[in-house]
C-alpha cells in the first residue's frame, strides 16, 4: 500500500487541494514540512511515497530514482488525487501539483499527462524533463498538453537542470503559448530549498521562492 502524508488546514471548509511530489531522498522531513506549511496557509496537501513499489534493499538514492517509471508515477498521482477528493474538506475543482528535484520533473509530467486535474503547477529545479522514465513520452514532449499556469524556480549554479536546460524549457512553453513564469537565483544550485541539507540550502533564495509559490497558489486557487 502506498503511504500518503496528508494534512488539512484546521477548521477549513472546502479548501483547495495540492499534490506535493517528493524529492530524491523520498518522503522525508523536508517534504512533510512543505505539506504542513501548505496546510498552515489554507491548503489540503498530500504527498505520496513514490518509492512504495521498491524493496527495502539499501539502494542509494540514484538507484531508487532509476527504478521509477512514468506510467506508475501517473497512477500514484491519480491515487493521491482520489485521496484528496475523498476528504470532506477539499474543493475537488481546485487542485494544484508541485514538486522538488525529481518531483519538479514529475510535476511537469503530471501537468501534461493529467491537464484536466490542475489549476496550477509548480516546478522546483526539476531535472531530466527532456527524458522519459520508461515507456511513453518525456515530460518535455507533453508541453503542448499543459493547461495549468506554471511557475518554476531554478538555481543558476545547478547542472540538472542547467541554465541551458531551463532556457529550452522556457522557450518550449512560450512556443506553445503556455502561461508560465520562471525565477532563477544566483548563488543557488540544486535543492536550494532543502533545509535538511546544509551544503545545498540557501535561506534567502529559499524564502523568496516559497513566498512566490504561495502567492502564485493564492492567485490561481480559490480559498
Amino acid at each position: 500500500m502506498m503511504r500518503i502524508y496528508s494534512k488539512s488546514p484546521a477548521g477549513a471548509a472546502q479548501a483547495p487541494g495540492i499534490v506535493v511530489i517528493m524529492h530524491g531522498p523520498g518522503l522525508d522531513k523536508f517534504i512533510e514540512d512543505r505539506v504542513d506549511d501548505l496546510a498552515h496557509h489554507g491548503y489540503a496537501a498530500a504527498a505520496p511515497d513514490l518509492y512504495h513499489r521498491q524493496p527495502e534493499d539499501g539502494a542509494d538514492m540514484m538507484a531508487r530514482i532509476g527504478r521509477l517509471r512514468d506510467k506508475e508515477i501517473i497512477a500514484d498521482a491519480d491515487a493521491t488525487i482520489a485521496h484528496l477528493r475523498a476528504l470532506k474538506d477539499v474543493r475537488v475543482t481546485d487542485l494544484a501539483v508541485l514538486g522538488f528535484c525529481m518531483g519538479g520533473r514529475i510535476s511537469y509530467l503530471l501537468a501534461g499527462a493529467r491537464p484536466a486535474a490542475w489549476r496550477a503547477a509548480g516546478v522546483f529545479y526539476g531535472g531530466n524533463i527532456m527524458k522519459p522514465w520508461g515507456e511513453g513520452p518525456a515530460p518535455f514532449d507533453l508541453t503542448g498538453d499543459i493547461t495549468a499556469p506554471m511557475i518554476g524556480f531554478f538555481g543558476l549554479d545547478d547542472t540538472n537542470p542547467s541554465p541551458a536546460d531551463v532556457d529550452k524549457i522556457d522557450a518550449e512553453l512560450s512556443r506553445h503559448g503556455k502561461t508560465h513564469e520562471f525565477h532563477r537565483y544566483e548563488g543557488a544550485g540544486h535543492a536550494f530549498l532543502n533545509f535538511t541539507n546544509a551544503d545545498r540550502y540557501r535561506p534567502s533564495q529559499a524564502k523568496d521562492a516559497w513566498e512566490k509559490m504561495l502567492a502564485f497558489l493564492g492567485r490561481h486557487l480559490k480559498k
